[in-house]
């Protein structure tokens, strides 16, 4: 029987699960619209899935903050971008309306984050794109290019 392993911080957790997959986990911040919150869950449960070869450390906002001040709410998501490495914005019909996701999507950019644009499991074959990456390539649900991008 496997012992259990206890941490003293998130770091501790970071580690272990980096080094268990060779180092090689990006941080990964995911851009989303709240409306597709529950299909952006069941992506994140993906990575759990020995079926799916998803590895990430997801970096993105869980819980919405409790807050109505827009600049605690884009200083906090700011710092979270700049932890990562990429960004995953997931598509919806409706995504492209969302100011947060084309700000996160702006700030991602300035950071240099490498930007992944994918459409959400079982969703529109057509899209409109935020006003930030009007123009830029996405691609449909694909878990195998959603995992390339995330090693």
């Amino acid at each position: 029987m496997k012992s259990a392993l206890w941490f003293d911080s998130i770091q501790d957790v970071v580690s272990v699960v980096s080094t268990a997959h060779g180092g090689t986990m990006r941080r990964v911040f995911i851009s989303f619209q709240m409306e597709d919150k529950k299909q952006v869950d069941g992506v994140r449960l993906l990575k759990w899935n020995k079926g799916y070869p998803l590895e990430f450390y997801d970096e993105s906002v869980r819980i919405a903050y409790k807050s109505d001040d827009a600049s605690y709410i884009r200083r906090n998501i700011r710092k979270k971008i700049s932890r990562c490495s990429a960004t995953v914005c997931f598509l919806g019909s409706t995504t492209y309306l969302s100011d947060w996701v084309n700000w996160e999507l702006e700030t991602s950019i300035d950071q240099g984050n490498d930007i992944l644009l994918m459409g959400l499991p079982n969703g529109p074959q057509r899209l409109h794109l935020p006003p930030v990456v009007t123009g830029k390539q996405w691609w449909l649900w694909d878990p195998k290019l959603l995992s390339e991008f995330t090693v």
